[in-house]
Parts: C-alpha cells; sequence; structure tokens
C-alpha cells in the first residue's frame, strides 16, 4: 500500500522546523490556503492596475540593477521576463540537496501567500506542481551575496521557464526533459513573476534551519559526552546543582539535565575544593549556546512568513523595498558560529584532562598500565585541530564591503557564506564528539566503572566500533564510524527520550523523521 503523503497547508504563517524536515525529505503534500490564494490575487491586480496606468513597476516593465531605468515596451515584456529569470541561473558549485531546495520552494510559496508580493496565482500553483511531481531543481550553492538569493533562487526560476537541470525520480536531467516526464508545462513568465522567482533569500532561509537544526542535534550529543568525561574525570555534580539556583534560565535547564542524566551513574568524585573550569562550568557554556540557538530558530522562522521581495504590495500600492537584506538572521547566526568556538573549546578541554591522566589516577594518555602503547596522546592533536577549525570559522563576515549595480547595490549580509563555514564548524563538532566519547570510554574501562543512563549509551556505541585501546593501532576508521552513529537521527532519538529537554529538542524536532511524523499528525 502506499503511504499517503502528509498534508501541510501553507497559509502565509512562519513555518516550523517539524514541518520543514518533512517537506525537505518529500514527505508533504503541499497546498495553499484559500485564503492565501485570495490574498494573492489582491495584490496582482494592484500589480496590474499600476502597469495598466503607465507606472513603471521595477522588474517588471524596468530592467533590474543598474538598469532600472530601462523601460520596455508591452511587446517586449514577454521576451524580457523569460530572458530575466535566464540569466539569473548563474550558481556554480556543489549543488544543495533536494531538502533545501524543497523547502526554499515552500518558503517561497508561503511568502508570497502573505499577499504582498503581486506575483500571479499561476506562479504559485507552478511551484506547488513541481513539488507535488517531486521535479526539484538543481541549485548549485555558490551565488548569493547575501541580499536576495538572485543567483539560487534563479536556478529554480530558470527550471519552471524549461531550462537548467532538475532531479526527477532521483535522476538528474534537462529541465525540458523532466518536465515531459512528470508531464508538466513549463511556465510562461507574466511581468512580475521573473523577478517574485529569483529576487529573495529562499535558499538562503531553507539552508540556515537544516544547518541550526543540525547544530541542535550536534550540540545536545556534545552535552551527553561532557557528561561522560565529567563523570571519566570524577567530576562534582555540586556546580550543576549549584547552577539551579544561581544561574540563568537556560544554565539552570543544562544544569538540570546534567544532573538528571547522570543520576544513575554514582561514579567516585575525585575533586579537591573545585574541578577545573572546563568541568565545573559546561551548564554555562551550553546554556549559552542553546539559548544562541533558540534565538536564531526563531528568527530563521520568523523569516519563512514574511516577504523580503523587491518591490512589494502594501497599503494598496506597489512600493519598492529594502527588504530582502537579511541581516537579523545573519548576525544572529555569526553569533552562533561564535558560540560553537566556545562550546568546541570546552571539550577540547576535556579532552586534554583525559589525555594527560592523573584524576583518579588515570595513567597519561590513557595507556592501561603494563602496556606499551603511544596510546590517545597523538589524537589529543586531531582534537586540537578541529578546535582550532572551529574557531577559524567563527570571524564575522557581513560587514565586509561589496559594491555593484553601478554603485546602486551597495550593502549585502553574505549570509549564505555565514551558513556554510557555520554548517562545518557543527560537522566538527560532530567528530570532537566523537572523540570525547572514546577517551572517556577509555578512562571508563581502565577504571572499571559502570556508566548508567545516557553516559551507558554513548559507551555501547563507542564499544560497537572501537576495542579497548591496548595495542598501537589505526584510529581514523572507528573515530569515524562513531561520529557518524552518534550523529543519526536515530541515536538523537534516544538519546532525546532518555533525558529530554523538551523546550529545546521539540523546537528544532530533533530526531528521527518517523518521530516528527508522529507529532504532526498526533492529537
Amino acid at each position: 500500500m502506499k503511504h499517503e503523503r502528509l498534508g501541510i497547508e501553507l497559509s502565509g504563517q512562519p513555518l516550523g522546523f517539524a514541518e520543514m524536515v518533512t517537506i525537505g525529505a518529500g514527505k508533504a503534500k503541499i497546498s495553499a490556503s484559500a485564503t492565501g490564494m485570495a490574498r494573492i490575487a489582491i495584490a496582482r491586480e494592484v500589480v496590474e492596475d499600476a502597469i495598466a496606468s503607465g507606472m513603471p513597476v521595477y522588474g517588471s516593465t524596468t530592467g533590474v540593477g543598474a538598469m532600472k531605468d530601462v523601460e520596455w515596451s508591452a511587446d517586449e515584456l514577454d521576451t524580457f521576463n523569460l530572458g530575466l529569470v535566464r540569466a539569473h541561473h548563474f550558481g556554480t558549485g556543489t549543488p544543495f540537496s533536494c531538502n533545501i531546495v524543497r523547502n526554499a520552494m515552500a518558503i517561497r510559496i508561503n511568502t508570497a501567500l502573505t499577499g504582498q508580493v503581486g506575483c500571479t496565482p499561476e506562479l504559485i500553483q507552478a511551484y506547488i506542481r513541481m513539488l507535488e511531481a517531486d521535479l526539484i531543481p538543481v541549485v548549485r550553492r555558490t551565488g548569493s551575496i547575501g541580499c536576495a538569493d538572485i543567483g539560487l533562487m534563479g536556478q529554480i526560476g530558470a527550471v519552471l521557464t524549461g531550462v537548467g537541470e532538475a532531479i526527477y525520480r532521483g535522476n538528474r536531467m534537462q529541465a525540458a526533459e523532466a518536465f515531459r516526464a512528470a508531464g508538466l508545462e513549463p511556465m510562461r513568465m507574466a511581468p512580475r513573476d521573473s523577478l517574485a522567482s529569483l529576487s529573495i533569500n529562499a535558499v538562503s532561509f531553507a539552508s540556515a534551519a537544516e544547518t541550526t537544526r543540525n547544530a541542535a542535534a550536534s550540540i545536545r550529543v556534545l552535552l551527553a559526552t561532557a557528561m561522560m568525561a565529567a563523570g571519566a574525570l570524577g567530576a562534582s555534580r555540586d556546580p550543576w546543582k549549584a547552577v539551579r539556583h544561581v544561574g540563568t534560565a537556560r544554565e539552570a535547564l543544562i544544569g538540570a539535565w546534567l544532573c538528571n542524566a547522570s543520576d544513575e551513574w554514582n561514579w567516585p568524585v575525585a575533586t579537591h575544593v573545585q574541578d577545573p573550569l572546563s568541568l565545573r562550568m559546561i551548564a554555562q557554556v551550553f546554556g549559552a549556546v542553546i539559548e544562541n540557538l533558540l534565538s536564531t530558530g526563531h528568527k530563521i522562522l520568523a523569516a519563512t512568513g514574511r516577504s523580503d521581495d523587491n518591490p512589494v504590495v502594501v497599503e494598496g500600492r506597489v512600493m519598492t523595498s529594502g527588504g530582502s537584506l537579511p541581516l537579523d538572521v545573519t548576525i544572529l547566526l555569526e553569533s552562533a558560529a561564535l558560540c560553537m568556538a566556545h562550546a568546541a573549546r570546552n571539550a577540547f578541554n576535556r579532552c586534554v584532562i583525559l589525555g594527560n591522566g592523573q584524576r583518579r589516577d588515570l595513567p597519561v594518555n590513557l595507556v592501561p598500565p603494563g602496556r606499551i602503547a603511544t596510546g590517545f596522546g597523538p589524537i589529543i592533536k586531531l582534537a586540537g585541530e578541529i578546535f582550532s577549525r572551529v574557531l577559524s570559522m567563527s570571524n564575522p563576515v557581513s560587514a565586509q564591503s561589496l559594491v555593484v549595480a553601478a554603485g546602486l547595490e551597495d550593502e549585502a549580509a553574505f549570509l549564505p557564506l555565514v551558513i556554510e563555514r557555520f554548517d562545518r564548524q557543527m560537522r566538527a563538532l560532530k567528530r570532537l564528539a566523537a572523540l570525547e566519547a572514546l577517551l572517556s570510554a577509555q578512562a571508563i574501562d581502565i577504571l572499571g566503572d559502570e556508566p548508567k543512563g545516557v553516559a551507558a549509551m554513548l559507551y555501547a556505541v563507542v564499544r560497537k566500533h572501537a576495542d579497548f585501546y591496548i595495542v598501537d593501532r589505526p584510529l581514523s576508521a572507528e573515530v569515524e564510524a562513531i561520529e557518524e552513529e552518534l550523529g543519526s537521527d536515530d541515536f538523537v532519538s534516544k538519546l532525546t527520550e532518555q533525558v529530554p529537554i523538551a523546550s529545546f529538542d521539540d523546537f528544532f524536532a530533533l530526531g528521527s523523521l518517523e518521530r516528527i511524523e508522529e507529532r504532526l499528525t498526533g492529537p
């Protein structure tokens, strides 16, 4: 029996992470609300009246950028609008995933349903038909300075007209071939449709949402390995208890989680007066990180329900707009990148303490007593390299100067570049979590501890892929295997079910697709 896709009606209201995960996976049947389509029709009438009156309408009857003062006659509009979208198919490089492109298309539909764009209803219906057929444009990722994704969205718009490349039924092919195979017709771009299909930040917002959600999952795993390392090192739980009384709300939340997650494992405390800061301040570091991620996530979701077009239809008129600069999202993401560096430093410091030995009489490099081996000393350098890598991508880039289009366009946010760097940080953190778990498991076995709860889950993953270290051996493949499993949706689902942080886990819809679909369809 064919599995029915979950119905998601777009209305112009902001999307949620659960909805975007489902749409991105191609598991949703998209529709547009009747009230949203009515708003589109009203806005379209305003645009058509403006054109009929002879009023210049940017990007509809005039050129764009440096050609804004060039006006086109009625006989030239078809040629101009077709050429405009195709001229903006200039992105290069590795394509975005189909998940991101599906969500970008859904965001374009959704923001048009606010009634502030002025495109035709036919443009929105064309997007919906492509999503229904799962005909997904190939969007190469380099082509936006973060002030409307013209070179990214332009690739989607060009496919709508039958040129470019698309993925259909898992095969990459020319757009015209994909349309024929799907039984669809290319779109005729009416005035305003062409610019409306390319001059927005929908790809960046879709990419930002996916990367931020992945970062949230990585931080959840890294928090768990921090607790595991604290147990292996015999850290005192007192700072975690204290922070629930004297910390910020987020710090108290993390302190409570650390206590709950470690409750079953009664490790021997090796603390003399107080622990190193990297153990004592786990709640402070991760409290700040999740505070930022939640703020960033809310800002991204808000962007999925507002028009960032130029021009816009407001107060019954066509007006020019500066809304295509996504600086609010960009600045928060740059702040998130700085948070990732703090989390990486915190984990690296614990890795160093584990490798140094001494606490709880652990041997240097975690070499078991009586064994001839170099042990885990060299791999600490990998942890240092990962931390340095994360730190190097935390410097802001959004304020750098760039002037194009004959001096008319002199602001940019560089949002795609910020997201790309943030994504690389997130991937690096997954490897750092794997290293911390591997080192902690070695210490646990040397000490003869019996971890419980969350620590036992992590320990089981490590020992599934890496035996207790007694003779020097290659570790590369083992680290990668641990990293892959700890970063999987299945493991994150188990982790968040074992000891949840509901306000965080549910907001970002962490875990497997099946779990997300259950939540969307549940009572």
